[in-house]
């Protein structure tokens, strides 16, 4: 699956939700997805939080597969920035 199919599956989900900041999936060689002014695009652009971590993990994430938490204390995302950013995330993501 490619990046911008998981970006449009993303902007679907926000149709009835709001997102305040903004924020980058960086999946490393694979590409970037940033949520900002409510849209999904996999264009690079400056965010208030990234996450790192790989497209198959992103995946797992957005599908309930991969709690966050869990995820970042084993070190399956990175996160920098504002974390206040990434924790509004864990409300999109229900």
């Amino acid at each position: 699956m490619a990046l911008q199919d998981i970006a449009n599956g993303i902007q679907a989900g926000l149709a009835d939700k709001s997102f305040d900041g903004s924020l980058k999936f960086d999946c490393g060689d694979d590409g970037v997805i940033v949520l900002a002014d409510n849209a999904a695009s996999t264009q690079d652009s400056d965010t208030d939080c990234t996450l790192r971590l790989s497209t198959d993990n992103l995946k797992k994430l957005l599908t309930g597969k991969l709690n966050p938490m869990t995820a970042v204390m084993m070190g399956k995302i990175k996160i920098s920035g504002d974390m206040s950013v990434a924790m509004k995330l864990g409300q999109l993501l229900k």
